[in-house]
Formats: structure tokens, C-alpha cells, sequence
């Protein structure tokens, strides 16, 4: 009944008082969807280019028609059905080893009594995140690389050498450790947010009844952090046919690129470098449709599955 007599009392607010009360955050919040019109929005145009000749003299709209030529293109190429593929092994890749580790850390981290070591850890684990792949590419050369530190150890204990950089299948998962280091730190400020904000009550209360620590983390705590860790999957799930520019092209060489050659750097050497801007937002209108289609459907059976999912 309360919140129907304020319902009442807000339906007699004439709109001019409305409007005076409360136009500075309108206001406020014309800057933000101005942005969103400008720079999120406007571009979508663009994608008009993947059905058109385009030239760039004549213009977006008056460059010919050409229907689903540049589709009919890639999906006939060897070379698209091969980054395809290697950009789903190493995505998929990212998703099994690459994000549980975060969840994993966080909770061990939130389980710390000690805020000091807490603090230093979280530091040191979100370090990485501030490094380009120009620079962790480095690192990862004077690590992995037949003349690296790691080689040297293996040497001079009388181990034979590996070819991290030069096997594209041990390549893959020097590929997934640097993206671990690089990226973990990052998602475990959501998780730790994420557990912040969970009942302490439910873990005492199973203490009290004999569980062990371990037993908590997996039923009490865990499960509490279920919806983020859905929502973060889900997010991730979104992106499977979708991959960053820098981190493959920095990372790969020519000795693996059977393994390193995605999507992102297919688009780079076929579309932009040979200027066919229109076959690269081909390919990437093609990357946009599968990522809302996984998105939308990973989101359905996360709700039929009782979880909330993103909308």
C-alpha cells in the first residue's frame, strides 16, 4: 500500500516541476549518449562496406553493390577455414586452462587472514596487466626461445632443449601461460569484489557443523560467486570467434604460423594491408553475428540452467 500511495504522489508531479527537479542529470547524462551515438553507434554504419566494391574516392555510398560477394569469398578460402580453426583452438584454450585460474586465485587470496600478504599478492598479480604484448612478447623470447634462460637450464643440467617458439603445438601453450599471466590479475579484482560481498554467516555456520576449509570454499563460497562467474563466462564465450590483434601477431613467427595465424591477423594481411577494406569488415561483420549469437544463446541456457544470465 506504501508503495502504491508513492506511485500516486509521483503520477501528480506536474512535468515542468518534474523537468526543474530534475534537468541537471539529464543534462549529465546527454554527455554519455552523445558519446554512444558518436562513436559506438555511428560506425555501425560502416558495416554497410562488407556488401559493396568499396572505393574509397567515390565514397561508402557510392561504391557498387556487390551482395554477399566478399562472404562467398572467405568462406571459400582455405586460409579464413584455417585462422577459423586456429582462432577457436586458442580461444577455447583460454577458456579451460586460462579461466578457472583467476576464480581459483581469488578465493584462496579472500581466504587469506593476512591483509598485507593479500595486498602484495593482488599487486603483484595485476602488474602484468600494465605491459603491452610488445613487451611480454620480449619476455617471452628471452624466456622460451632456443637460446632463452630456460633452454640454458635445461643445458646445463643436462636436459635436451625444447622448441617452445618453434612447435606450433607446444607453441600453443606458451600462447596460453603468457595470457594467464597477462590477463589473471585483471579478473581477479572482479572475483574478489565479487566475494566481498558474500554472508560470512553461511561459512560460519558450516564450520560449526564440522566442515573443512576446503568443503567451505566449495559449497559455501563458491556457489556465491556462481552469478559472476556465469555472467564473466558467458562474456567470454561471446569473444570465441574473436581474437586480439597484438597478442598472436607479437608472439607468433614463421615457424608456427600453422598455430598463430587468426582471424585478427588473416583480416590484417588479406583485408588491410592489400587495402580491401570491405572483405576485412567482411570478415569482421562475420566475427560481430557469431559473437551475438553465442552471447544470446549461452545467456538462454544459463537461465534454464537457474543462473541470471545478462539480460
Amino acid at each position: 500500500m506504501k508503495e502504491k500511495r508513492i506511485k500516486e504522489k509521483a503520477r501528480k508531479i506536474p512535468f515542468k516541476v518534474y523537468a526543474r527537479n530534475t534537468w541537471q542529470l539529464y543534462l549529465m547524462l546527454l554527455i554519455p549518449v552523445i558519446y554512444m551515438l558518436m562513436f559506438r553507434y555511428k560506425p555501425m554504419i560502416g558495416g554497410i562496406i562488407a556488401f559493396k566494391k568499396f572505393n574509397v574516392f567515390a565514397g561508402i555510398w557510392n561504391s557498387p553493390w556487390v551482395g554477399f560477394a566478399h562472404f562467398k569469398e572467405a568462406f571459400g578460402s582455405k586460409d579464413f577455414w584455417n585462422a577459423l580453426v586456429n582462432t577457436l583452438i586458442l580461444n577455447i584454450g583460454d577458456l579451460i586452462i586460462g579461466f578457472p585460474v583467476p576464480v581459483l586465485i581469488a578465493v584462496f587470496l579472500f581466504e587469506i587472514r593476512n591483509v598485507h600478504i593479500r595486498k602484495a599478492t593482488q599487486t603483484i598479480l595485476y602488474l602484468p596487466n600494465f605491459l603491452s604484448w610488445v613487451i611480454i612478447a620480449g619476455i617471452i623470447t628471452q624466456l622460451f626461445s632456443t637460446s632463452g634462460l630456460v633452454n640454458d637450464i635445461f643445458r646445463k643440467v643436462g636436459a635436451k632443449e625444447v622448441n617452445f617458439l618453434s612447435s606450433p603445438f607446444i607453441w600453443r601453450f606458451v600462447y596460453w601461460f603468457a595470457g594467464i599471466w597477462q590477463s589473471a590479475g585483471y579478473s581477479l579484482i572482479i572475483y574478489l569484489a565479487a566475494l566481498t560481498a558474500t554472508d560470512p554467516s553461511l561459512g560460519e555456520a558450516a564450520y560449526i557443523d564440522g566442515a573443512t576449509r576446503l568443503q567451505r570454499i566449495a559449497h559455501v563460497t563458491i556457489p556465491q560467486i556462481r552469478p559472476t562467474i556465469s555472467i564473466m563466462l558467458i562474456m567470454q564465450l561471446g569473444k570465441i570467434v574473436s581474437i586480439d590483434f597484438d597478442r598472436p601477431f607479437m608472439m607468433g613467427n614463421t615457424l608456427v604460423k600453422s598455430a598463430s595465424d587468426v582471424i585478427s591477423t588473416y583480416v590484417y594481411s588479406v583485408g588491410l594491408q592489400a587495402g580491401r577494406f570491405d572483405f576485412a569488415t567482411a570478415v569482421g561483420l562475420f566475427q560481430s553475428v557469431v559473437g551475438i549469437i553465442m552471447i544470446l544463446s549461452v545467456n538462454q541456457i544459463s537461465k534454464k540452467m537457474g543462473e541470471e544470465g545478462i539480460m
